[in-house]
């Protein structure tokens, strides 16, 4: 189990009303176990559940085709198993939630993932227990991140945006998207990603898209290119977008670009704690208007254990950032209307004093060049 995770829910989740939190969906029980269920995510009938109790005892529910995964990253942690084809999830995690004396508790469970049908079962096997919902206080809890997440989100965002400067650089006017693609595939396994979630390979009239994956189509002289690349180790993801012109840039590139790059330095020096999410979405889209560019609703996300968390530095809400946030900003443009798009995505993370670039390897202030 993840024990500062588990020290988190543990001091917070009875002033929230939980005797215990039951983690169902892919990424709550990676953030409360500390590893992933291989297959959890895409056969969503392979329930695997972590439970922490208001006391700290935790337990693990896993099926049986995980089994062997599970017991080896589990630990000490009790695991209970359920058959995929001889049991029933629900009732197996009512029997493993009746062992721990929780037959009659309050429950938090994500009401946003756990299926009608599962939930209808699962009432059925602890008729006395009261299920609220706690996926609002789970992503509360994972907007600020431990030292260990910010490690590893770190090393994501590197290896993202190394993966990328790569892939662009083995390539040239009269290669491929695919040619993109192969190099950023090779590079991300290279430098020691699980598996990547998205790739976006967008290039010349396709830029405009937002996303795409690679197709046969052959750089040419003129090109805009927008890479963009989610890798995945433990769970986590970092994206990391960036922009290259092939030869000589077309009319308008560069003005807009520079547009962009304003843009950038504009929310970094904005990004601190206390600091209120819409204004820096404000002042983002009232640089971005002074070349009549239209806008997106957001500039910026939390990203994490999700492509997308909250808090988003957009038009819907305003939060304060807190130090421990980890963020994706992406000041961008999809149809500039010169038949382009442009891009710039960049991790950061928010420090007590303001905030630290993480994926610092490409020098974005001018477009990356395909020759």
């Amino acid at each position: 189990m993840n024990s500062d995770v588990v020290t988190r829910l543990t001091r917070s989740m009875a002033d929230h009303g939980y005797d215990a939190i039951v983690a169902l969906s892919p990424e709550n029980f990676a953030y409360l176990a500390g590893f992933v269920v291989p297959s959890q995510s895409l056969m969503r009938w392979r329930h695997a559940a972590c439970v922490v109790t208001a006391q700290g005892e935790c337990a693990i529910l896993a099926v049986d085709m995980e089994e062997t995964t599970v017991r080896t990253r589990a630990g000490e942690t009790p695991v209970r198993i359920w058959g995929e084809f001889t049991d029933n999830a629900m009732q197996a995690l009512a029997g493993l939630l009746s062992d721990l004396g929780l037959s009659a508790a309050k429950i938090g469970f994500e009401r946003d993932y756990l299926a009608a049908g599962d939930f209808a079962a699962l009432t059925r096997a602890l008729p006395k227990a009261g299920f609220v919902a706690a996926e609002r206080y789970l992503a509360d809890l994972r907007q600020i991140k431990t030292a260990d997440e910010i490690a590893l989100m770190s090393r994501l965002a590197r290896l993202a945006d190394q993966a990328i400067a790569g892939a662009l650089a083995g390539v040239s006017p009269g290669g491929s998207e695919m040619d993109i693609a192969g190099g950023l595939t090779r590079g991300v396994f290279a430098l020691g990603a699980d598996y990547f979630k998205l790739m976006i390979v967008a290039t010349g009239e396709r830029s405009v898209f937002p996303n795409v994956g690679p197709s046969a189509r052959v750089l040419k002289d003129g090109d805009i290119c927008r890479v963009e690349i989610f890798p995945v180790i433990g769970g986590y993801h970092a994206g990391v977008c960036r922009t290259a012109r092939v030869g000589p840039a077309p009319d308008h590139a560069e003005t807009v670009w520079r547009n962009l790059v304003e843009c950038k330095y504009l929310v970094l020096d904005m990004i601190k704690p206390g600091a209120s999410s819409r204004a820096i979405y404000e002042a983002f889209l009232g640089h971005l208007a002074r070349l009549g560019l239209p806008p997106i609703s957001f500039v910026g996300h939390g990203i994490g254990l999700g492509l997308h968390e909250e808090p988003y530095l957009g038009k819907y809400s305003d939060v304060p950032l807190e130090a421990g946030m980890v963020l994706g900003i992406e000041p961008l443009v999809y149809d500039t209307g010169y038949g382009f798009g442009m891009q710039n995505k960049d991790i950061v993370l928010v420090t007590e004093t303001g905030c630290r670039l993480l994926s610092d390897v490409t020098d974005t202030d001018e477009l990356v060049v395909v020759s």
